[in-house]
């Protein structure tokens, strides 16, 4: 699944690319078929259209070019960059185990470079014929010159024996194909590099400019798991999170420029340079995620958060269309909550006709003192002449200065009566969002409970 670690590489290349007016290109590296289910295709598509990582090219599906594969390895057998490998898994078990014994890297020894008939009975894998002398110096962006001696690294296998072709052959060809001139990927990927490298050589390719971005660690140092926040991306919008606030996120994983916490995409896109990466892993901490999207809700438009809101209340089976009340209740709750699914969850009294009262609110605000203050309330706000914050906050000022009380006294009783609960935004712009009808309705529901024991 598309998890954080391959959206922050994935915003990298992407950032680069819209700096430098280059082009993003998404591919989908699907050669291993057990790895690369449709569910775990879905999730990369919809995950990038999420986070609004849009590509220029593409997708691109390796399991389509399978036909471009094969040719390009009968190109390279004719021209003998490539040659059939007959070993058998035994045999290379053998080797293995000889070559640890012998306390020697365990690689494989070149034995059928030369062969030239076939070993009847077995189907052959295709390998790379790899040089034997040099060095291969990956220049890479955010590391420097990382050199690799060529008699290091073994002829690595290109076709497996049922002839599908391998994702370190595929990418090469794909880089060549597509004309890729920057390859940003994790570190994990640095000792295939200069094998690819190779490869692209000997299909007189330039090899593009390589950057390997360190990995992200979980909180604790170890490799990040789901445990640590490695779940797919749509879980993230799931959890009512913003797609700037996770990218920003993301981009300072690794990545700074100067003290600054807080990127709107334009800012990314101007400020990110590949080079300024770091070069040491970094540690995913979800508590400064969550003061991120906090940071992102509070300084958006409300309009642009609305339709994140609206999908969060679908999920608690709750519609609106409403434009203004949504975008009243953004303003109203961002402070309140660190994610939308928070804020949603916060705020269903506004999108249901009726609400449950809590009990223990109900014993505590709308019994004895709190049933006559709400009474009084309900006076006072059906006589006025307009429903705005400024007038209901007029009316129970003035309520509040004839009875000699705190405001809290009388607009404890009124948050219950409309809400449910006793938490809430401040009571005149909770009761301006409801509207009159609503929150007269609901007050007037109020008083004809029972009163609480």
């Amino acid at each position: 699944m598309l998890h954080v670690g391959g959206v922050r590489t994935a915003l990298y290349s992407w950032l680069y690319a819209r700096r430098t007016r280059g082009k993003f290109v998404l591919r989908v590296e699907d050669t291993d078929r057990e790895r690369s289910t449709d569910e775990a295709v879905r999730v990369i598509l919809e995950g990038m259209a999420w986070l609004g990582l849009d590509a220029d090219e593409g997708p691109y599906y390796q399991s389509h070019r399978f036909d471009r594969y094969r040719a390009v390895i009968g190109e390279m057998l004719a021209a003998g960059n490539a040659y059939h490998c007959y070993c058998t898994k035994e045999e290379l078990d053998a080797m293995r185990e000889e070559q640890i014994a012998r306390k020697e890297k365990p690689r494989y020894n070149g034995r059928c470079r030369e062969r030239r008939e076939p070993r009847p009975g077995v189907a052959p894998v295709v390998r790379f014929r790899n040089p034997l002398e040099g060095a291969v110096i990956v220049d890479d962006l955010i590391h420097g010159p990382v050199t690799f001696q060529n008699a290091e690294l073994d002829d690595l296998i290109i076709a497996r024996s049922d002839g599908t072709p391998t994702y370190n052959f595929c990418v090469v060809v794909d880089d060549r194909d597509m004309g890729i001139t920057h390859v940003i990927r994790g570190d994990d990927h640095l000792n295939n590099t200069p094998r690819q490298m190779n490869m692209l050589l000997a299909l007189d390719a330039t090899p593009p400019a390589y950057a390997h971005v360190p990995m992200i660690l979980g909180p604790d140092g170890a490799k990040l798991s789901k445990r640590h926040g490695a779940v797919s991306v749509l879980q993230y919008d799931e959890e009512g999170y913003l797609p700037d606030a996770l990218l920003n996120y993301l981009v300072r994983l690794g990545w700074s420029h100067g003290d600054q916490e807080v990127f709107t995409r334009e800012e990314m896109i101007a400020k990110f340079d590949i080079r300024d990466v770091n070069k040491a892993a970094s540690a995913f901490n979800p508590e400064k995620l969550l003061w991120l999207n906090q940071q992102h809700m509070m300084r958006a438009q409300p309009a642009a958060i609305v339709p994140y809101l609206r999908s969060q209340l679908r999920r608690l089976g709750l519609e609106s269309g409403d434009q203004r009340l949504l975008e009243g209740v953004i303003l109203a709750q961002r402070e309140r909550a660190k994610t939308l699914k928070e804020m949603a969850q916060n705020s269903r009294f506004f999108f249901t006709d009726t609400v449950e009262i809590d009990p223990k609110a109900a014993a505590k605000h709308l019994a004895g003192a709190g049933r006559e203050m709400l009474a009084n309330v309900r006076e006072r706000l059906a006589a006025l002449p307009e429903w705005t914050a400024a007038a209901i906050h007029g009316a129970l000022d003035d309520l509040a200065t004839s009875l000699g009380a705190g405001l809290g006294k009388i607009a404890q009783p009124v948050r219950v009566a409309v809400t449910g609960t006793a938490v809430s935004p401040p009571i005149d712009a909770t009761l301006e969002l409801l509207g009159r009808q609503r929150s007269l309705a609901r007050i007037e529901a109020a008083l004809g409970r029972a009163p609480a024991a």
